[in-house]
């Protein structure tokens, strides 16, 4: 199975959902054609944790690391690492972070343009 980008979200044809989740209809309107999008990975942090004990070997050296939930300007909300200091409230712009033999999505402070 090809693993998907972590950006990849599912987005209704007919009204235009974001859905971070895949359903299998939209929530928003009940349509069924639902497409891959690409979302920008750009958003606020609303939830913020450090986690200072690794679940395993795999992390270890990582710890602490921070996790985020952001909610992303298309309107879903996405879990992902963070660089360290970024806080709630924080604009923040994802990318893929590769860890091992996964795609994971990590989130950085959003410079002003």
């Amino acid at each position: 199975m090809t693993q998907r980008h972590p950006l990849d979200m599912q987005r209704c044809a007919d009204c235009g959902a974001w859905w971070a989740l895949r359903p299998y209809a939209c929530a928003a309107c009940g349509g069924t054609s639902l497409a891959w999008t690409r979302a920008s990975g750009e958003g606020v942090v609303t939830a913020c944790s450090v986690v200072h004990r690794a679940p395993d070997a795999a992390w270890r050296e990582y710890a602490p690391y921070t996790l985020v939930l952001v909610r992303l300007r298309e309107g879903p909300v996405l879990m992902g690492h963070a660089a360290p200091g970024v806080t709630v409230g924080d604009a923040v712009a994802g990318q893929v972070w590769e860890h091992g033999q996964h795609l994971l999505l990590r989130f950085e402070a959003r410079r002003p343009p």
